[in-house]
């Protein structure tokens, strides 16, 4: 069964809640308020079941929404999530302001398909209705609902061309030729890309006359609506909290993706509470899930009414982020007034409202009727992904001036040039050269799956086989649960092999750079950098050994006197045994400078010839393995009841060394846990 979801939009006393009723049997006005005012103030809901042409069984959701001007704000929260809109003009008072601002609204969400109703017909006379039918026609002509457009999609159509425009790339870090890019995004006041059938129908609610010919219109426009992804990630924006005598906490909301079943684990956005589904609703009745384009009330564990509200958004759990700043292509109406850089705004997405400042990139103004790219910077804590539409109304007066779609949630501070190549590839490209400017503008950090499931909203299973398409044509690099744009791992690999070039020609004294000092100068993570060395390894271009890392076949380049200093220090020590002389004046007597006397002992002391057995005594290696002789000798004739002990007078005994140097090596050994100190004595292990 095929679930349509169906708004209302029109204006105050144009007969809405009174169509849906006629239609469905249902009265939207829930409230005690409405009944005694007469009036929709929040949005209300009602379904029908309706035979297709095909045969299928269509079900339609109804979300009626209030028409006074000073409620706005709940109409907007209903028809976040529509999939067709009933356009409701009263014949005996034909177009009014909010009819202009619902319709405004609804081509600003991308709204594609609808059916325009003229109301009260049994209150005008004939001529008076076609003079109003003629007057509403003017007022569609070139929009989605225009009815002399069925059958074919408008030449010049705005939305079109957006869905139509190629991206040029190439294999850059970016995938964007500039040329091809205009730092102006495509008007987003969408018409029908591909209209089939807009007609205006007239009706009475109240004889029931047209109530027939709208139903058979209905189910023909609402066949012809895309299902929505029922596989995709869940998503429910909340429109309504409330507590039901024996179940507890309940939701409801339109489920604009995917699909949510009894006791599926979710998580509240922007809070991050828990719960757990105890039970599903679908149009009023129990079920055992909800897909994606039903309206949908959960009975809700671990969480109270309190702790909810309007605008909160039901997800899966640790799969999306939060987000502060959005990055969106924004129209403004024809009627609005210019919009300028730092302006506040209210912003309307979904369920969701909260203030937002606008920051255009590259502009200081918007015209009206006029589109640009900007950052819409949120006073609280939404969920939203790429593609979600939204509404934004002038600060003070609040009327509604435009809207738009978000580009990236997940966006990095960028130079306006840069920005605006990638907004442009947000806003057209395909799939593959998305994920690629994504890993593009992530440098070596690159992404995960799930850093893309967060960034993109794309499921898991949408996003490998791009990845693995681009990765087969050499367009993206994986390092294990890691992806990066390829142009930028040979530039890394490039940065590498010049780092390392350059340490050897700046220490030549030294085998080899560290693997931490190699990962500070390029900045790439750990595991980027070892998978990117072990590329260069397997590319013979450098050489990787325990945590040095050098040029293929280079050591130590030593000069004559640096060779011969080299000698003069180990035999210095060699020969002094454990009466080893004190660094300083070893390296004294040498002719070189201390700079270079110094890296040649670091040399000594990596190449274990030299060990550092405190800071101030160094022993020739040679001098201390003969120690650990000695004290495996005296261990052999002094155990008693099988364990050998020594204090520090029989070590400079047994040594012939003096204080100075007994307590150092003590506590070297002890160290190199040849010895265990307890009190005063050691036990030779």
């Amino acid at each position: 069964m095929k679930s349509v979801i169906v708004g209302t939009a029109g204006h105050i006393d144009h007969g809405k809640t009174a169509l849906v009723k006629a239609l469905t049997g249902i009265d939207a006005d829930r409230l005690e308020e409405e009944k005694r005012r007469g009036i929709t103030i929040d949005i209300g809901f009602a379904h029908l079941e309706l035979p297709a042409h095909s045969g299928e069984t269509l079900r339609l959701g109804f979300v009626d929404v209030p028409g006074h001007e000073k409620f706005v704000r709940n109409m907007l929260a209903g028809v976040g999530g529509i999939d067709l809109v009933l356009l409701v003009i009263a014949a005996d008072e034909s177009i009014k302001p909010q009819t202009r601002e619902h319709f405004d609204i609804c081509r600003l969400l991308a709204v594609r398909r609808g059916i325009t109703i003229l109301t009260k017909s049994d209150a005008v006379d004939a001529e008076t209705l076609d003079v109003v039918r003629l007057e509403v026609e003017e007022f569609l002509r070139g929009s989605f609902l225009d009815p002399n457009r069925a059958g074919g999609g408008a030449s010049g159509s705005n939305e079109s061309a957006v869905q139509q425009s190629a991206v040029s790339t190439q294999h850059s870090a970016f995938s964007i030729q500039p040329s091809a890019i205009s730092q102006q995004p495509p008007s987003d006041l969408g018409e029908a890309t591909n209209p089939r059938d807009s007609p205006i129908i007239a009706v009475s609610s109240l004889t029931g006359a047209g109530l027939p010919e709208l139903k058979q219109a209905l189910a023909k426009v609402a066949a012809e609506v895309p299902a929505k992804d029922s596989t995709a990630l869940t998503r429910l924006p909340i429109d309504r909290v409330f507590t039901m005598k024996g179940f507890g906490t309940v939701v409801t909301g339109t489920l604009v993706a995917g699909t949510i079943r009894k006791e599926d684990e979710l998580e509240v956005f922007p809070v991050g509470k828990r719960v757990r589904v105890r039970g599903v609703q679908v149009h009023g009745e129990s079920a055992d899930h909800a897909v994606a384009g039903e309206r949908t009330a959960l009975n809700l564990a671990g969480v109270t009414v309190d702790e909810l509200a309007r605008g909160m958004m039901l997800a899966p759990p640790e799969t999306f982020r939060s987000t502060k700043r959005i990055d969106v292509s924004l129209s403004l109406l024809r009627s609005a007034k210019p919009l300028r850089d730092r302006a506040r705004v209210h912003l309307h997405a979904y369920t969701s409202e909260t203030i937002a400042e606008v920051a255009l990139y590259g502009e200081k103004v918007v015209k009206p009727g006029e589109s640009a790219y900007a950052q819409l910077r949120l006073a609280e804590w939404a969920l939203l992904l790429p593609g979600d539409r939204f509404i934004v109304r002038q600060f003070s007066p609040v009327i509604t001036i435009g809207g738009g779609v978000v580009l990236d949630a997940s966006p990095l501070p960028r130079s306006m040039k840069s920005k605006g190549y990638f907004l442009k590839l947000l806003n057209g490209g395909t799939p593959g050269q998305i994920l690629e400017g994504r890993l593009a503008r992530r440098s070596y950090e690159g992404l995960t799956v799930l850093q893309m499931v967060a960034e993109t909203g794309w499921p898991p299973a949408t996003i490998r086989p791009y990845l693995a398409d681009s990765i087969r044509k050499g367009q993206i690099l994986g390092f294990a649960e890691r992806y990066l744009h390829a142009v930028l791992v040979q530039g890394l690999k490039a940065a590498i092999v010049d780092c390392v070039e350059a340490f050897h020609k700046k220490n030549p004294l030294v085998a080899g750079i560290s693997k931490e000092e190699l990962r500070e100068t390029v900045a790439a993570p750990p595991d980027v950098l070892e998978a990117t060395l072990s590329l260069l390894s397997k590319e013979r271009k450098v050489e990787a050994a325990a945590d040095l890392v050098h040029l293929p076949g280079r050591g130590v380049v030593m000069k004559d006197e640096e060779a011969e200093s080299k000698k003069i220090i180990e035999q210095a020590f060699s020969s002094a045994g454990l009466q080893a002389p004190a660094l300083y004046n070893v390296l004294a007597g040498l002719k070189l400078d201390k700079t270079r006397a110094q890296k040649i002992v670091t040399l000594l002391l990596r190449d274990k010839v030299l060990v550092k057995v405190s800071e101030e005594l160094v022993f020739h290696q040679s001098a201390l393995a003969e120690l650990r002789k000695q004290l495996a000798a005296y261990k052999t004739k002094a155990t008693v009841a099988g364990v050998a002990k020594i204090d520090v007078g029989k070590f400079k005994e047994l040594t012939g060394v003096s204080r100075k140097y007994a307590i150092p090596l003590l506590e070297y050994l002890d160290r190199e846990r040849v010895t265990r100190r307890v009190g005063d004595e050691r036990v030779i292990l």
